[in-house]
């Protein structure tokens, strides 16, 4: 579910909204970041998550915040949790409803903190990420049958991690975190509405690891599944606090 095996062509045609979103993220990178003489920094500011502009009437700044970043390592973040988590939900739920879930709980996290939030400019992808997380905590806690065991472990120790990390560093956006995962758990009942375990793999020949079949070598096989899966999740949590880390050593005033 969790643990890609595609080819780079292959994962581009199974998982077209995703590859799509991780490439509109990282032009947009590359425009604002590396070519603000070509209008990057124009686009920046018209697309920069501001409650000041917002209460002027400028309601896309509510949209263009989930598309834009705060340099190479905040884009790389977001959009590696978007490639390695995406591909499950994208095939469960078909493109459009996967679109609506992304860009439903991102505007949503950026509408709470208009409300509730500073006047301070906010960017990034983190609500919208937070809220596919949120999908998948609703099928850890109501929905079992749309998830093995080995990835409710997994995605629960990544949630947990997550919301820890939120409120660590004090540059994270708490409010949109928080209400991105909470959106995505509360859509998720229309968002899964008819959906089974299968429909993750109809687009692909791809043997579920958890799969009940002929195979005398099925657990032990399972049991090193599940080292695996400790493992990357054991990699994931220093990987972020060496993200964090790096942000407060180098990036922060």
């Amino acid at each position: 579910m969790f643990l890609r095996n595609e080819s780079f062509g292959e994962y581009i045609r199974s998982y077209k909204v995703i590859t799509a979103i991780i490439i509109v993220n990282l032009f947009f990178f590359i425009w604002v970041d590396l070519f603000t003489f070509l209008g990057g920094a124009e686009i920046r500011g018209l697309g920069i998550g501001s409650n000041i502009h917002i209460a002027m009437g400028e309601w896309w700044r509510f949209i263009t915040p989930i598309f834009l970043h705060g340099g190479l390592t905040h884009v790389l973040f977001n959009s590696f949790a978007l490639f390695l988590f995406g591909p499950a939900l994208e095939q469960m739920l078909g493109r459009t409803r996967f679109i609506a879930a992304y860009l439903g709980t991102g505007i949503f996290a950026n509408v709470v903190y208009f409300y509730f939030g500073s006047p301070d400019p906010h960017l990034g992808a983190s609500g919208a990420v937070f809220g596919l997380f949120g999908i998948y905590l609703y099928m850890v806690a109501l929905r079992k049958d749309l998830i093995s065991n080995v990835n409710s472990q997994m995605i629960t120790v990544i949630i947990v991690i997550g919301v820890i990390m939120t409120f660590i560093n004090p540059q994270v956006n708490i409010i949109a975190h928080i209400f991105g995962l909470l959106s995505g758990a509360l859509i998720a009942p229309l968002m899964l509405a008819g959906v089974r375990y299968s429909d993750q793999f109809t687009e692909r020949h791809v043997h579920d690891p958890d799969e009940i079949g002929f195979d005398p070598d099925r657990w032990r096989k399972k049991a090193r599944l599940k080292q695996r899966i400790w493992f990357y999740a054991a990699a994931g949590l220093v990987a972020m606090i060496a993200f964090f880390a790096f942000v407060d050593f180098f990036l922060l005033p």
